[in-house]
């Protein structure tokens, strides 16, 4: 079975799998729908469409048509592809939707070309590039919902293969990234969009973005609440977190923040070991809390302050973390204080 037919099966068997839950009003379209209505924070912003972006090329006498019509050209695409002379045959279906971009053989054309770069080439990132412009240009002339669930299995054979260069394989996670937020925001309503989100996120973790991270588990969580992805989201999402407070947990705000969300996750039915993780994350950022108030405190406690403003910021102190660690260093230091008073 080719790569195309493996691929056409799989698509077949999500759109006949049940639908998923539905999407709350007012934040993306619900199944069936074409376009995202939002822009998704951690997504970049895709460039605006121009009204149509393929023009005929310079020397149209080699590149363009070989000819007259659109039918014409499509049949001669089709007999290059029955001769297995695959460059022919993309070269056919480029010109004619160059030359003959509203013609009905247009749509057909563009979507053989991007079969025939996954199919005899392997180009991944053709095959996306053109059955993406397939979905934006022609959408209500293709079978929308099969091409854009080929569209995220293209997507993902990019991130599984790569890119290379000569022989050097690398990741390339940003123009993978790129093609999942495509999937997303051309099919937000799909069984597999909060999958390809959750791949978003992973790739902006992976690239040590976590505050981006962070924002597409966000909506991971708000968008698709009932989805395994969203469950998965949750202690990825709290590993984010900590590693932007690592960076600034001197921010009492950021503390705070991280604090009502690791609880609030606690609170959500967590396996064993995501449980113990995440309190130990909520014990560090509350410890971040009390040192903070702590040092707020013995700013008090100076040659330049009264005694009794120290003891009152201690006794605040006391009142607010009368379990912190620095409490009994605080109950001393308000005796001590009390009694220099006397």
């Amino acid at each position: 079975m080719t790569l195309k037919h493996t691929i056409i099966l799989a698509a077949s068997a999500v759109l006949l799998s049940p639908p998923s839950p539905a999407v709350p009003p007012g934040t993306s379209p619900g199944p069936g729908a074409h376009y995202a209505t939002d822009a998704y924070p951690g997504f970049d912003r895709e460039a605006p469409l121009p009204e149509r972006k393929k023009t005929p090329r310079w020397f149209s006498w080699i590149n363009g048509p070989k000819k007259s019509d659109a039918a014409s050209q499509y049949a001669f695409a089709l007999e290059c592809v029955s001769n297995q002379s695959y460059s022919a045959a993309c070269k056919a279906c480029d010109a004619l939707v160059r030359e003959w971009p509203a013609s009905a053989q247009a749509p057909l054309a563009q979507e053989k070309l991007a079969d025939l770069l996954l199919e005899s080439d392997n180009d991944f990132e053709g095959a996306f590039r053109e059955y993406k412009y397939l979905l934006d240009y022609y959408s209500s002339q293709c079978n929308f919902d099969a091409i854009a669930y080929r569209l995220y299995e293209v997507a993902k054979l990019m991130r599984k293969h790569g890119k290379h260069l000569m022989w050097v394989r690398f990741d390339n996670n940003v123009a993978v990234r790129r093609a999942f937020e495509a999937v997303v925001l051309r099919a937000p309503g799909a069984v597999y969009a909060p999958e390809a989100m959750l791949t978003i996120a992973e790739l902006r973790e992976s690239d040590a973005e976590f505050e981006e991270a962070v924002r597409v588990y966000e909506s991971i969580r708000m968008l698709y609440a009932h989805s395994p992805a969203a469950r998965t989201s949750i202690p990825r999402e709290a590993r984010c977190r900590m590693a932007v407070l690592r960076r600034h947990n001197y921010n009492r705000s950021l503390n705070q923040d991280t604090i009502d969300f690791l609880r609030l996750a606690l609170r959500s039915g967590l396996d064993e070991n995501a449980r113990i993780e995440l309190e130990g994350f909520l014990s560090e950022a509350t410890r971040n809390i009390e040192d903070e108030a702590y040092r707020a405190a013995k700013f008090y406690d100076s040659r330049t302050r009264t005694r009794q403003s120290a003891i009152s910021a201690y006794e605040q102190f006391l009142k607010i973390h009368p379990l912190s660690e620095h409490a009994e260093k605080a109950r001393a230091r308000i005796e001590e204080l009390k009694k220099e008073s006397k």
